[in-house]
């Protein structure tokens, strides 16, 4: 808004509001006359009024009063100024012990060439209020000083006339920040430096108006609407599948001889897999026959002409080994389901192996090219370049107001891994992701602060699925890493680097005089959590959403570090509430066992590899078992599950199955486990039957 006429350096009595927008950032004028980080940060967030009074003293003096307050009426306290050009002494209550001079003169005799220039014509010719202050050199008490000058006056700003003041200020200060991209370089005795970040900004400046921002999110809002559109609603939803998608479910999953998956055969249609589906691995060991695979796609067979694999197969790793499919960008065929099938061959081909069954299946499948679907290639790529460049113009180009900038990597990053990245379904499910998304804001909200976030690790940790993907840790209980190889190293190596970014963290927190603050609520947290641990029941799990927004808070500092460590915990807590939810912190056995055993009681073969007489025909043999102990008939379990070769054969409360129907050309395997309501506990490892007559007995443990 522009100064009314009767506003002039002769008369400033009025009421002014701060305009942020126009006006060029204080902090580091702050920083470098000792303002702590966290007054700053409430100076930068605050809007100043100024209600100035401009009078002449009975002594014939002239003075300004200026009352200053801060957004929500909070007092700024009093800047009260004497035109005499005499040195005073005051206490203020932001700079402390400070002297400081006040005149009228005409910008002609101000020797600051930034100071002097740019004032209209009445402020030339009615003269500008010029002050200086520093910091009294009797209470620095060896600190460093500083002297500032400022001048009030009237400038024309966008076309109009408004009250600016402009300040120099020079400071002993040594540690001044560089800025990321300046760079200087030696060559022969000169230094030559390059300033990129300062021309960047300038170079830029003429886009951060508002009506190109407003232009560029709506172009971003369609863009990203098309690019949905293109992914997930060009084709029917029925022909989506995941990367872990399969025929027939592990153990009893297809119920008694399979009934629950089929038609076996003589069915087929077409598919889309998503992309990366290489990558995506078994997190629990799986048995195929007598082999135990785990940390691999699962696959089996692939290796003969027609290249046919098991049921159990993962439907988009078999398409993506017989090349039907490439792994960047996903893509669509068609499956054929063949029923029966005998001596599944092993194979390696396009980075996957898988490996074989020599025994028979009732259900199988093959695949060939598809001409029916038509968008068949996953966006998620190009959704991550736009996403990432969308975010690079925010930080470089158009330069939002801090809040601004946050919340939108809040919405691009969550939205990001909820429809493209690591979405919770193939298509993803909207009300969900919604659901998810509402608490997500609450939690940002809270989680808000204004600084330069790094858009790098903020990236890292939106793709968490994909930055770590290679460490051999799936959850963070003491199961999970003893069983995976590598998971204690890793565990070790992590925590290591943990210890060294916490210990550096602290030196930083520590020098603000906030450490014995952050401490105790540390504490509290960790004792909080420590006494939730020990619920009877319930085992504690730290999501790592839970991990990001617990260390964020500690995080909020103004160095770079810090920056890296908030833009990389950010995206952390954004990848884990849209893919996964906001999930429990306490869950039970089975919800961290997922597909994995149980630590249900195992029955036993009373039939061994000792009582077992190879003489008798297989026709003619019968394999036994023990019967419930009464302590676990107490408990609930009253009948047992048989597998043969991997499928349910028998359920009931027998203590024997006969082998009169089994190929005796063949070898077989068999997993026993009790059930309970008719749902099967875990299995016993698997007992080999050979077709020289050789019985194998299981290995200990569950399947």
């Amino acid at each position: 808004m522009a100064t009314p006429p009767s506003v002039s350096t002769k008369n400033f009595s009025g009421v002014f509001v701060s305009d942020k927008q126009s006006s060029d950032s204080t902090d580091e004028l702050l920083r470098l006359q000792g303002m702590s980080w966290y007054k700053r940060r409430a100076v930068s967030i605050c809007n100043l009024t100024l209600s100035i009074k401009h009078y002449t003293d009975d002594d014939g003096v002239e003075r300004i009063d200026v009352d200053q307050k801060l957004s929500g009426g909070f007092s700024g306290g009093s800047d009260n100024h004497i035109l005499d050009w005499q040195e005073r002494r005051c206490n203020d209550d932001v700079f402390g012990q400070l002297i400081y001079k006040t005149r009228r003169v005409s910008p002609e005799l101000i020797e600051d060439e930034f100071l002097k220039t740019g004032w209209t014509e009445e402020a030339l010719a009615d003269g500008v209020i010029h002050t200086v202050a520093w910091s009294d050199p009797e209470a620095s008490n060896g600190s460093y000083t500083w002297k500032a000058q400022q001048i009030w006056g009237f400038q024309l700003v966008n076309g109009e006339r408004q009250h600016v003041r402009l300040t120099s200020l020079t400071s002993d200060k040594k540690d001044v920040p560089i800025p990321l991209l300046h760079r200087s370089y030696t060559f022969r005795g000169r230094t030559i430096t390059l300033a990129t970040e300062s021309a960047i900004l300038r170079w830029t400046r003429p886009f951060t108006s508002y009506p190109l921002f407003v232009i560029f999110v709506i172009v971003y809002i369609v863009s990203s609407v098309f690019i949905v559109r293109s992914q997930w609603y060009l084709i029917p939803s029925s022909s989506f599948v995941g990367c872990t998608s399969v025929f027939w479910t592990e153990n009893a999953g297809c119920g008694l001889n399979g009934e629950l998956c089929a038609p076996f055969s003589n069915d087929s249609f077409s598919f889309r897999c998503p992309a990366q589906c290489s990558s995506v691995v078994l997190q629990n060991p799986r048995i195929v026959g007598d082999l135990e695979i785990d940390f691999v796609p699962l696959l089996v067979g692939g290796g003969d002409t027609q290249r046919t694999y098991r049921a159990d197969s993962f439907l988009c790793a078999s398409a993506i080994q017989a090349g039907f499919i490439k792994d960047s960008t996903g893509g669509c065929a068609t499956v054929n389901l063949v029923g029966q099938f005998t001596d599944y061959l092993p194979t390696t081909s396009l980075g996957l192996s898988s490996v074989g069954f020599t025994s028979s299946f009732p259900m199988s499948y093959r695949l060939s090219t598809d001409s029916t679907l038509g968008q068949c290639t996953d966006l998620r790529n190009v959704a991550l370049a736009v996403n990432i460049l969308a975010t690079c113009l925010l930080f470089i180009v158009f330069r939002p107001k801090p809040i601004v900038l946050y919340w939108f990597l809040v919405c691009i990053g969550f939205w990001h891994v909820a429809l493209f990245s690591q979405p919770q379904e193939e298509p993803p499910p909207l009300d969900v992701a919604f659901g998810a998304f509402l608490p997500t804001l609450f939690v940002g909200y809270g989680l808000w602060r204004a600084m330069v976030w790094y858009l790098a690790p903020y990236w890292a940790g939106v793709l968490t699925n994909l930055t770590t993907a290679n460490i051999p840790i799936d959850q963070l209980t003491a199961d999970d890493i003893t069983q995976h190889p590598g998971g204690l190293t890793a565990l070790v190596v992590i925590v290591l680097i943990v210890l060294v970014l916490v210990l550096n963290q602290v030196r930083v927190i520590r020098k603000t005089g906030w450490l014995p603050w952050y401490l105790g609520w540390y504490v509290s947290g960790g004792l909080v959590a420590l006494a939730l641990a020990f619920l009877p029941g319930l085992q504690f799990r730290l999501h790592h959403y839970i991990i990001s927004m617990a260390l964020l808070p500690g995080t909020g500092f103004p160095t770079r570090l810090s920056a890296i460590y908030q833009g990389f915990l950010l995206g952390m807590f954004l990848n884990g509430v849209a893919a996964f939810g906001f999930a429990s912190i306490l869950q039970t056995a089975a919800d961290l066992a997922a597909d994995g055993p149980t630590g249900s009681p195992l029955p036993e073969f009373v039939t061994n590899s000792t009582t077992y007489d190879p003489s008798v025909p297989l026709g003619n043999q019968t394999i036994f078992w023990t019967s419930i102990p009464s302590a676990l008939v107490t408990e609930g379990w009253n009948g047992f599950s048989l597998l043969v070769d991997d499928v349910e054969r028998y359920a009931g409360n027998a203590l024997n199955y006969s082998l009169a129907g089994l190929d005796a050309g063949l070898p077989h395997y068999f997993r026993l486990a009790y059930t309970s309501g008719g749902s099967a506990g875990d299995f016993t490892m698997p007992a080999t039957l050979w077709p020289n007559g050789t019985w194998v007995d299981p290995l200990p443990g569950p399947s």
